[in-house]
């Protein structure tokens, strides 16, 4: 099979910090809820939990139960993640429209149309999983767009604050610190920009590879320590100076991807696609403390409690880890993998021999990912409950 095959990859990182108890040993089913194909991470606020799904509709389920809520339809596929300010909900979807809706009820307040107008969202390929998910913070949403553009819109009414042009789709989660906004491009450079005016404050361009010579930023970076991290499609993951724009250091993953990250105190939790691992990483030397086995390729964040760890991967499996060593503690694997894993791996979990003639095409992974089950997105930990949400439609609540 082609390298480029397994190297068209893509994750979207984020991360979750909780006071939850930690679930040290195998959680049982809570409820399970069916929408269609789901990327985005669920986003749980009080008694209910909110996620898009391809199917082109937001929910909003029950927290305890499960039980519909309410549901929002919009003209276009939702690969982004919500946000949430007061009692406002912020939905970028693929029809290239930003919706503030009412989180209890789902009644649109105002909605705002990026400069793509109708046309949507422009997806860049078949990997190419996430649309930007948009932030808010002091009366402001922020968000990146298929068209390139950078946005900032008053979270009151939607009235557009700046805009600024990139040379191709962004689809990063922007991150706001220290009066500065940080957001990738598939142009290959991440962006630092004044959160009031949207003026450039610095750029730093990535070093490209064989089959990525633009370097594509895809992963969604974060500040900590001083440093801007954030994974590229050219193998590499860079930690840069969030002043000035320098690169303290680099550390390729030869076997592809590296984008989800998720910072914890003196360390980040890194998910990686083809070498299917998550690595603890030390902030300020990019040393390695410890790797875990994943088993297959990590798309989303991990979500933190007190001293456990939770992540997906794209095989339909919910790990369960320790932070401080990496151990493995149980994994969750959920009904659409344990159906459908035979077709596709072997019992040692490397793929069939066949898997070229079983997949012969790029767009037949999505069909394998469809079939698998696989979990994109961050979990979301609260109380005695975590949620995931996966690619066949399934979101799943686990508990104690």
């Amino acid at each position: 099979m082609h390298k480029i095959f397994f190297f068209l990859l893509l994750a979207c990182g984020g991360n979750t910090f909780s006071q939850s108890p930690d679930f040290d040993k195998l959680p049982t089913l809570a409820w399970q809820f069916k929408a269609g194909p789901i990327v985005s991470s669920p986003v749980m606020d009080g008694d209910l939990v909110y996620f898009g799904s391809l199917d082109r509709s937001l929910y909003a389920l029950e927290t305890k139960t499960g039980i519909l809520k309410w549901k929002y339809p919009t003209s276009g596929v939702i690969r982004s993640t919500v946000c949430l300010e007061n009692d406002n909900l912020f939905l970028y979807s693929g029809n290239g429209v930003l919706y503030c809706l009412n989180k209890k009820s789902g009644k649109q307040n105002w909605k705002f149309q990026t400069a793509t107008g109708y046309l949507g969202d422009r997806h860049n390929d078949f990997a190419d999983y996430y649309h930007s998910s948009p932030i808010v913070q002091n009366g402001i949403v922020y968000f990146g767009s298929g068209d390139g553009y950078v946005y900032a819109v008053k979270s009151s009414n939607g009235e557009l604050v700046w805009n600024y042009k990139t040379d191709d789709v962004v689809h990063t989660k922007p991150f706001l610190h220290h009066n500065r906004l940080f957001i990738g491009s598939f142009d290959g450079y991440l962006y630092a920009l004044n959160a009031q005016t949207g003026a450039l404050h610095w750029k730093f361009k990535s070093t490209g590879q064989r089959y990525f010579p633009k370097g594509e930023i895809m992963g969604n970076p974060v500040v900590a320590k001083g440093l801007v991290l954030v994974g590229a499609r050219d193998f590499n993951f860079y930690a840069i100076d969030e002043n000035s724009g320098y690169c303290h250091w680099i550390k390729t993953f030869p076997r592809g991807w590296a984008l989800p990250v998720t910072p914890n105190d003196s360390v980040i939790y890194l998910g990686t696609s083809d070498d299917r691992q998550l690595f603890s990483v030390d902030i300020a030397s990019g040393k390695v403390h410890w790797k875990a086995d994943a088993s297959f390729n990590i798309f989303g964040g991990t979500a933190l409690g007190k001293a456990m760890g939770y992540f997906g991967t794209l095989k339909g499996q919910l790990v369960g880890i320790e932070l401080k060593t990496g151990a493995v503690k149980w994994q969750f694997t959920n009904d659409a993998s344990r159906t459908h894993q035979a077709k596709y791996f072997k019992e040692n979990g490397d793929y069939r021999d066949d898997i070229g003639q079983l997949l012969p095409f790029p767009e037949d992974q999505l069909t394998m990912y469809q079939q698998l089950g696989a979990i994109f997105s961050t979990p979301a930990l609260s109380n005695d409950l975590l949620v995931i949400t996966c690619f066949d439609g399934t979101v799943y609540a686990l508990k104690k």
